[in-house]
């Protein structure tokens, strides 16, 4: 930004900033950005997806889809939860340590984690995989799981076993299949999260996984230690309605967030309105839903925004946050106003009961210096700013971090704190961001690195930017 003021002396100053700042819709100021871990693949993991969460002591702890192993029987390989150490001395490297291996079919423990961790209050860890289990759900003629979600449990001794255990195996009917996204809790220790696939609803939104469009569940813990969880579905989507009618929504994209009163809130991928860029599967989106008894068993769907591409966005790849006035800020993968549309940031606020929410565009992505198709949850920091990594482009075509202020809810002003250029730096970034108080960001990419076992692409990374 100073290097254009400064080519333009001839102006008067305070005039030329005015102009300037009224038309520019992208800004750079580079934050300095550190690998602190480039995965191998095999054995300690390949593509770290979803959110990273961190323990008292300053460890990060993460789940990699792929490395591990690959003797699973799904799609990709089995994959791991890992443990990232800060070093004693700053500007030493961490110590990555791999947690958990899953084992797949042979052990039904999961395999192909579809999203990060979220930790309790004893330092448990839980998460979901996409694939295997005890469910005998097919992919391609072959028998691949239909996912688990799992709990990992700290050794009573330090140095000693983490302790894997399935919560619950997916059966892919009614029940849901391909756990996805990152869980949460409720204030009764109840677990929330969301199937792509399955849950008898909707037959047009993917012919491989059974067509059924995905489902919201509760697993809720047992009234003795020991006994087994209880799975509930609460809600199951349709999809897109016939002729174009609108819908619920189609894939949701777990991440979900929950309210002081205990209404979830969260994204579909697909379904509501046909649109332009998605004619058979819609443009997505945002939901709430309500309990309507005592006992939580009765959930009401209110869709509280349909996408419809252009110009308001298409494809939320992730969920929502909550800043503090109450209003819900999210991505879209497509869609926006730009001459190249790759994408948008989202705000929408309540208007009351009959008025319903209206949304706003804060910021829609060009995939040029600024980036393109963001597929991460955007985070807010404890100044009220907006972060959040856009997927791909930037001038390093590797994708871009960026910062919007949150309080300036209509502002096309971005700012690139990283381009991420694929040489040792990450390429890819998709997952959630963690925003240290004193002032660090750390993220993943699933591409990039120095990891030569996963090719030219690299096994991805957990990365550090700071002012």
């Amino acid at each position: 930004m100073t290097r254009r003021f400064k080519t333009l002396r001839s102006c008067f100053l305070l005039f030329c900033i005015a102009v300037i700042l009224a038309f520019v819709s992208t800004a750079s100021a580079q934050w300095n950005e550190q690998v602190l871990y480039s995965f191998q693949g095999l054995p300690d993991g390949a593509t770290p997806v979803g959110g990273m969460v961190f323990d008292k002591e300053g460890n990060l702890y993460g789940a990699t889809a792929n490395g591990g192993s690959s003797s699973c029987s799904g799609p990709g390989q089995c994959g791991t939860v890992f443990q990232l150490a800060p070093p004693a001395k700053h500007g030493d490297p961490w110590t990555e340590t791999v947690l958990y291996v899953f084992k797949g079919r042979a052990n039904n423990d999961g395999a192909t984690p579809g999203g990060g961790l979220i930790r309790d209050a004893s330092g448990n860890l839980y998460g979901t995989t996409g694939y295997d289990g005890t469910g005998t759900c097919k992919l391609l003629g072959g028998v691949v799981g239909c996912g688990v979600v799992y709990e990992l449990s700290p050794p009573a001794q330090r140095g000693g076993a983490w302790t894997e255990k399935v919560l619950y195996s997916f059966q892919g009917g009614n029940d849901g299949y391909v756990p996805t996204g990152d869980l949460v809790f409720d204030k009764a220790g109840n677990l929330y999260g969301a199937t792509l696939f399955g849950g008898g609803k909707g037959t047009n939104c993917n012919s491989l996984y059974g067509g059924n469009c995905g489902t919201i569940f509760e697993l809720s813990p047992p009234a003795q230690p020991g006994g087994a969880w209880t799975e509930m579905v609460v809600h199951s989507f349709a999809g897109v309605g016939p002729a174009g009618t609108t819908c619920d929504g189609a894939n949701p994209n777990g991440e979900l967030v929950i309210d002081e009163t205990g209404v979830l809130y969260g994204t579909t991928y697909a379904g509501g309105f046909n649109c332009p860029h998605n004619s058979e599967q819609g443009c997505g989106t945002v939901f709430k839903l309500a309990s309507q008894s005592v006992k939580r068993a009765i959930w009401t769907e209110t869709l509280l925004y349909i996408f419809k591409g252009v110009p308001d966005g298409s494809g939320p790849a992730a969920g929502v946050i909550f800043d503090g006035k109450g209003d819900l800020f999210g991505t879209t993968a497509g869609g926006g106003d730009s001459k190249f549309p790759s994408g948008t940031v989202f705000r929408l606020a309540p208007q009351g009961t009959a008025a319903g929410w209206t949304e706003n565009l804060v910021y829609s992505f060009s995939e040029g210096s600024d980036g393109g198709q963001p597929r991460g949850v955007v985070v807010l920091d404890p100044k009220g700013e907006l972060y959040g990594t856009a997927a791909l482009a930037g001038n390093g075509g590797a994708g871009t971090l960026y910062q919007l202020r949150s309080t300036i809810a209509t502002s096309q002003t971005l700012e690139v704190l990283h381009t991420f250029t694929a040489h040792g730096d990450g390429e890819y970034p998709y997952g959630g961001l963690v925003v240290d108080a004193a002032g660090p960001i750390f993220g993943v990419t699933q591409y990039g690195g120095v990891g030569a076992t996963c090719g030219q692409n690299g096994c991805g990374t957990v990365f550090e930017v700071t002012p």
